[in-house]
């Protein structure tokens, strides 16, 4: 059988001090009290712990073992109960967070660390990943908090999202894009739905769901036929392909600001409205946020408008196209 807890507390207190008279100090009862929880916790365990010797005591090698036991235990106990209590006034303890993978890669280690330059005693786990990862993460409780892409959120197998507070933080335009020589050599700068559909195509991950959609917004196309000539699992990989001149693919267009600035890279425009992607903030409704959680959250918000996530990058590819 399992022993008493409150028992071995008591042991424990009594064997790191050596003392039946400090035990009872530190645990605020009498000596009496502490001398009956041990013997029947000898009782319990069929051992004797202590030999008496002359108002000494002498522990034996069972009581050597226990407390090899239990001293990192306690010792663990009280450090998460003083974190805990310390939490309330200062910023520690370990945060999990979820993140689209190119944009939790391309931002969160440097906002991270950042953060932690001011409170050092922050720990993170950054799950990167689909809304079907991140929110069954959530579900669980397995994540504090999580950013997702909201329109790719929007599917019958993740369930009931009205248990959710979700809370829009980057309004990310999806554009498609290609290098300039393809756009040049290739296309002939030719951006009419019949031309783009003879192109060569970089897809993102195991379908062409984000490049049917760009075509339907566009062009109203409802199911067009797209010629992939590669698919891969990673947003820059697509970015190198483009720059390789493989074709067109679909990327967010902060991801590649600096080099639609130069003029490497290419978006390709119509006449309607830039597609946007929403990257939301997604907690559990009745989750109550740490005093550690809402200040990362306030610093993570700076730091998204200080680096230059929420620029309005589509007035830079209007005015590359009209140049």
């Amino acid at each position: 059988m399992f022993p008493d807890l409150n028992r071995l507390k008591v042991f424990y207190y009594i064997y790191a001090n050596n003392s039946i008279v400090d035990a009872a100090r530190h645990l605020n009862i009498t000596q009496s009290a502490v001398s009956q929880q041990l013997k029947k916790l000898e009782g319990e365990l069929k051992a004797h712990l202590f030999t008496r010797l002359h108002k000494r005591l002498v522990p034996t090698p069972e009581a050597d073992s226990l407390y090899a036991i239990l001293q990192p235990f306690f010792k663990n106990l009280e450090d998460a109960v003083r974190a805990i209590s310390e939490g309330r006034e200062v910023p520690s303890g370990h945060l999990r967070i979820g993140a689209p993978v190119e944009f939790g890669k391309t931002y969160f280690p440097a906002i991270i660390a950042s953060f932690r330059r001011e409170f050092p005693d922050v720990t993170f786990s950054l799950s990167l990943g689909d809304p079907s990862d991140l929110i069954p993460q959530l579900s669980r409780g397995d994540l504090d908090f999580a950013m997702v892409d909201v329109f790719l959120a929007q599917s019958p197998a993740l369930g009931d999202l009205s248990i959710y507070s979700i809370r829009r933080i980057v309004s990310e335009e999806v554009i498609l894009a290609g290098s300039r020589d393809y756009c040049e050599q290739v296309l002939g700068m030719d951006f009419t739905s019949e031309k783009l559909q003879s192109a060569e195509f970089i897809t993102y991950k195991h379908d062409a769901l984000a490049l049917r959609n760009w075509f339907r917004h566009h062009f109203k196309m409802i199911s067009p036929s797209i010629n992939i000539v590669l698919t891969v699992d990673s947003l820059q990989a697509v970015i190198s392909g483009i720059e390789n001149q493989m074709g067109l693919g679909i990327v967010a267009s902060h991801l590649v600001y600096d080099k639609i600035r130069e003029g490497s890279i290419m978006p390709i425009t119509t006449d309607r409205p830039t597609l946007v992607n929403r990257i939301s903030l997604v907690q559990l409704q009745d989750k109550v946020p740490s005093l550690t959680e809402k200040t990362f959250l306030r610093h993570m918000m700076r730091e998204i408008k200080r680096i230059g996530v929420l620029k309005d990058y589509s007035k830079v590819a209007e005015s590359i196209r009209a140049s």
